[in-house]
């Protein structure tokens, strides 16, 4: 597939008809805070719905109930096992270069100031450590999962984001396209798939090309759950970085919000980490994995670690020698990953579990109308040059 210009413009102007008509539904009949109350009973795959739920919300859930009848299990549990490898770097390229990633587009950076939850930036940051925590469970697609309704949930708060935008007119659809519009929605699933690999690779990480494809597809596979239109998503790892760097030269640059959406990451983990001293390491991490360009962008600042982070990958390398070459240590490893990412998410949820509620308005003081072994080791695929 080639990705040009003329193939993304009609991606700005498409959502997500089914979440998105389900959403109007529920604010003309005035049944979104019945379908909130209701739906924090439902956390569960296969688990009765509830009595008094609306019923074009029953309609939904039950049409989404399942995942695409393409996904290859074998390819899925693939992705299971790189994860458990991989938990806690994958985490941290989640949070300190798929987050700021997100934060390098302006519109996307708008979109996400807009809403409640970025007043919080810790539970935007549990949410989507909670949701990856869920499809990497080996039951993530069975009767008694939390992955299908987290995914259900999320579809429908996108779908309500671009509601109050468009409704309020809020949003400028001419120029920005539609608000959380495919082309966005596919850059996330890149933001959250080849910007992690991308980081894994940057990090020292030792990972196979079979690895890297799995986890790459189990994206897909999300995307398709959260009304992603897959035949206009990369299948490939190779036509993901076309689409990547065209995505990123369309849109990316400096704004106001994506400045302060760095700045509360930044504050968020500094409080994590004990003390004052390790502080720097956030900034320092952030800018090395993604470049000092985005990371002057986003004012990033610049800290005495920012030499010192450099030297990661080499201590990880270690570490992944390690691994590959004593079960004893890679079960150890393993192990000291899934505690730290643990210890990770429930810092950010304070031991609760995220709702992925629809909200039922706005910011009210924000107006977004402002403007394996080394030889076989995964390598990422070359940049693409742009006509």
């Amino acid at each position: 597939m080639t990705f040009s210009q003329g193939s993304s413009d009609p991606l700005r102007q498409a959502g997500d008809e089914l979440a998105d008509a389900t959403v109007a539904a529920l604010f003309a009949r005035g049944e979104v805070g019945v379908f909130n109350t209701l739906m924090r009973h439902v956390s569960t795959a296969g688990a009765p719905l509830p009595d008094g739920l609306p019923g074009v919300a029953r309609d939904y859930l039950e049409a989404t109930s399942a995942p695409p009848a393409w996904v290859d299990w074998a390819e899925m549990e693939r992705a299971r096992l790189f994860f458990i490898d991989n938990n806690v770097h994958i985490s941290t390229a989640l949070s300190f270069a798929s987050m700021p990633a997100c934060y390098v587009v302006p519109h996307v950076a708008k979109l996400l100031s807009a809403t409640h939850s970025l007043k919080y930036p810790a539970k935007r940051m549990a949410e989507t450590g909670q949701f990856t925590v869920y499809l990497m469970q080996p039951d993530a697609f069975e009767a008694g999962s939390r992955f299908i309704p987290a995914a259900q949930k999320v579809r429908l708060l996108h779908a309500s984001i671009r509601h109050h935008l468009q409704r309020d007119d809020l949003w400028d659809t001419r120029t920005l396209g539609v608000p959380i519009c495919q082309e966005d929605m596919i850059g996330g699933q890149m933001f959250f798939s080849l910007t992690v690999l991308d980081s894994l690779h940057r990090l020292g990480i030792h990972m196979s090309t079979e690895g890297a494809e799995a986890y790459y597809y189990a994206w897909r596979v999300v995307g398709a759950m959260l009304g992603v239109d897959q035949e206009a998503v990369p299948k490939s790892l190779d036509e993901a970085r076309a689409f990547m760097d065209r995505y990123m030269i369309r849109h990316m640059g400096p704004s106001r919000e994506g400045a302060h959406l760095t700045r509360q990451l930044i504050d968020l983990y500094e409080d994590v980490v004990p003390g004052t001293f390790f502080d720097p390491v956030v900034s320092a991490l952030i800018r090395h994995l993604i470049g000092d360009t985005c990371a002057d962008w986003l004012q990033v600042p610049r800290t005495r670690w920012d030499t010192l982070v450099k030297a990661v990958p080499h201590l990880l390398g270690v570490l992944e020698t390690i691994e590959d070459r004593s079960p004893l240590g890679a079960w150890a490893l393993d192990r000291l990953g899934h505690l730290t990412t643990v210890f990770e998410l429930s810092s950010l949820t304070r031991g609760r579990v995220m709702h992925y509620a629809i909200p039922e308005q706005l910011k009210k003081d924000y107006g977004v109308t402002d403007s394996v072994p080394p030889a076989k080791r995964w390598t990422p695929p070359a940049a693409t040059v742009s006509p």
